[in-house]
């Protein structure tokens, strides 16, 4: 039997602000040693030139395998195909909506939908501020059905020194949620033992 640690994981970057998440994490997992399976949606490739200096063809060469959104009869699109589970980052509310309501139009959807009826982790970093009621009952939909909501919410206690000791802890929060080791960032282990800083 193959142990889930040596199974592929699914990253989907989608066109929210905050790509940036998405490539830091392939350039972690590549490192890590980590098979990945990407798909990334229309938006965020228009996103990729905005707030990057990386081309599309530089995100793909990251991943190990990488699928088209439009191709929905991929191995991702099947729950007899086994990962690890499934990272969204970032995560836009219309793919949230999506989601939320099984509407599986593309293979980010389908992929997430897959995951979450397989029992499998799936993490959201939704990326939208602030929030309306409509957000917030979507995200307590995908609660409800398993789905992890890890909006990038920055913490200070590790005292990080640059943008992307921010981006960091937060993509190491959801490296944990899929049972992937890193040291990203230091961990809190007690103020009484010197904090975060201590380490």
């Amino acid at each position: 039997m193959i142990e889930p640690k040596n199974l592929p994981l699914v990253l989907a970057i989608t066109g929210a602000t905050g790509v940036i998440y998405g490539v830091e994490m392939l350039r972690i997992l590549r490192e890590l040693g980590q098979e990945t399976h990407l798909i990334l949606s229309e938006a965020a490739g228009m996103n990729l030139a905005i707030e990057t200096d990386y081309s599309i063809e530089d995100v793909k060469a990251l991943a190990s395998v990488v699928y088209s959104n439009k191709d929905v009869g991929a191995a991702v699109a099947s729950g007899s195909f086994r990962t690890r589970g499934m990272i969204v980052a970032p995560c836009t509310i219309k793919t949230l909506s999506a989601i939320a309501n099984s509407f599986t139009y593309n293979l980010v959807i389908r992929a997430a939908d897959v995951t979450l009826k397989e029992r499998r982790p799936l993490v959201l970093l939704v990326r939208e501020t602030p929030l309306h009621k409509g957000h917030l009952e979507l995200m307590t939909r995908v609660a409800d059905y398993g789905g992890i909501l890890l909006p990038p919410m920055p913490a200070f206690y590790h005292k990080p020194q640059t943008v992307m000791d921010i981006v960091h802890q937060t993509l190491g929060k959801a490296l944990d949620q899929v049972g992937i080791e890193h040291d990203l960032f230091a961990r809190w282990t007690g103020q009484d033992r010197g904090g975060a800083g201590a380490k």
